[in-house]
């Protein structure tokens, strides 16, 4: 095989990982569902490129709301490279102990919610403890990590804790330890990252069975939805009742804030 053809096929192998937890898949669609319709929120949480994932789940089209997207920019913005506001500070803030409750306490967060916190690694101190402060307030909480790469990596925490050890239920994305997929003759180190794909995967694997379930329990979500899907003016419709949803939702994660 070229590199192009062993990147999809190892890719192919991905989406046969995220096939085999479709039971998993359907029990985090379940809790998620349960936070909606209790007119709560599922709060998703990714620092470094799993940002990417809490895009993917909302808002874009064919998300819809009910979804809490934590995404912190000081963690998250990568694009800069170097400099003010570069790689190096936000690798270094992602494991400084403490941030997570200060993130944590601008939400009135309730048992009703549910959460979601994606890191490839399930090492680095911020999601770490944010997934372990969820749990602490009750909530259920699901994580999505690279079970290879967290296997084979070395936590940051003191008692080498890692985000699995704070999980009510464990999705994996099949990405290999290192998560880059491809050897290259004359190229000492691999490229080409799976995780990501495995990722979105899991993420659309749960937003279409949450969105089944919502539609089953009579509360079908507002999609946002492409004009040349719906028509222009549904289309509009849609998105404006999506988003003034989502404002609702989000005013009373807000409301009995430090009370």
């Amino acid at each position: 095989m070229n590199v192009i053809q062993e990147y999809l096929h190892r890719s192919q192998k991905i989406i046969s990982t995220v096939e085999s937890q479709q039971h998993a898949i359907r029990q985090a669609a379940q809790w998620f569902t349960q936070s909606i319709v209790a007119g709560r929120m599922v709060h998703v949480f990714g620092s470094g490129h799993s940002r990417i994932m809490v895009e993917e789940m909302w808002p874009r089209y064919g998300s819809f709301p009910g979804f809490n997207p934590i995404v912190e920019l000081s963690l998250t913005f990568h694009n800069l490279v170097v400099g003010a506001n570069g790689q190096r500070q936000a690798m270094f803030l992602e494991n400084v102990a403490g941030l997570a409750a200060r993130i944590q306490r601008n939400f009135d967060i309730r048992e009703a919610d549910s959460a979601l916190i994606i890191s490839s690694s399930g090492c680095n101190i911020v999601p770490i403890e944010m997934a372990e402060l969820f749990q602490q307030k009750k909530l259920k909480v699901t994580v999505i990590i690279s079970q290879e790469h967290a296997d084979a990596s070395v936590s940051r925490r003191k008692d080498g804790k890692k985000l699995e050890h704070f999980a009510d239920l464990i999705l994996n994305t099949g990405a290999p330890a290192g998560d880059a997929m491809i050897r290259i003759p004359g190229l000492e180190t691999p490229v080409a990252p799976g995780s990501t794909v495995g990722g979105v995967l899991l993420i659309n694997c749960i937003k279409a069975e949450t969105a089944r379930l919502l539609t089953a329990a009579g509360h079908p979500p507002k999609v946002l939805t492409a004009s040349c899907i719906a028509g222009a003016e549904k289309a509009t419709e849609l998105f404006e009742s999506a988003y003034d949803e989502h404002a609702h939702r989000l005013a009373g994660l807000y409301q009995q804030v430090g009370k």
